[in-house]
């Protein structure tokens, strides 16, 4: 089964989808993609392979994980979270164990805002959420931009609780792709949660977070309140 996935990535390969994949994906010596490489499969062609290929036993999954194609690891992911939407609880807690064990191979932002509500934050539902705290401590960017966008799952049923906690310890994070994600949260508390606990945190932190975050977060204010805030005086 892996065999024939794999052949139907191949068989869509897209050279200038590629190139300009790996441009937009920063994958130059340096930048946070460095080192990634794209065959320039488009997106949905991926969902339909991963929605075609569901049933690929774990092990397999894994090894698609571990490849050093970006499109490779978007399938097995896009596995994942269909499997999960399935599972049991018991298979969801094996998933969800898989997940954080390959953070390391979940390593581009698209990767990361794709699949991790869809697993982390949902299997954490009604569970202890510490799990989030110490990913938003590690050193890897990719982990802490999990713990952030995990945080999504939770707003989407009204609560800003670990949104906020999560928020509060990546405040000050200097990766702009740390400062979009909390941003992007954070606005969408606003959103779906309360303005009023978006805005409580901004008076807050306005002064001093970074001003992509800030950016980020206000995006949906009004003209006039969005000039209120992004003026620090």
């Amino acid at each position: 089964m892996l065999p024939a996935l794999k052949k139907e990535l191949t068989d869509n390969i897209d050279k200038r989808q590629a190139e300009n994949l790996q441009r937009f994906f920063k994958t130059g010596k340096g930048e946070y993609g460095e080192g990634d490489i794209f065959l320039g499969v488009r997106v949905p062609v991926m969902k339909n392979i991963a929605k075609k290929y569901i049933n690929l036993g774990f092990s397999d999954i894994q090894e698609l994980l571990k490849s050093k194609y970006h499109e490779e690891r978007m399938v097995a992911l896009s596995i994942l979270v269909h499997k999960f939407r399935k599972a049991d609880e018991k298979e969801r807690k094996k998933i969800y164990d898989l997940y954080l064990k390959n953070t390391k191979y979940i390593n581009n932002w698209d990767l990361v805002d794709s699949s991790s509500y869809k697993i982390v934050g949902a299997y954490l539902d009604g569970k202890d959420k510490s799990i989030l705290e110490k990913l938003a401590k590690s050193k890897s960017i990719w982990e802490k931009r999990i713990a952030m966008i995990s945080t999504f799952y939770f707003i989407n049923k009204e609560s800003s609780k670990e949104a906020i906690k999560i928020a509060e310890m990546l405040v000050y994070e200097k990766h702009d792709l740390i400062q979009k994600a909390v941003g992007w949260m954070l606005r969408e508390v606003g959103k779906r949660c309360n303005q009023e606990t978006e805005e409580k945190f901004l008076m807050k932190y306005y002064k001093t977070m970074p001003r992509t975050m800030l950016r980020y977060s206000i995006e949906r204010f009004s003209e006039e309140k969005r000039k209120f805030y992004m003026n620090k005086s």
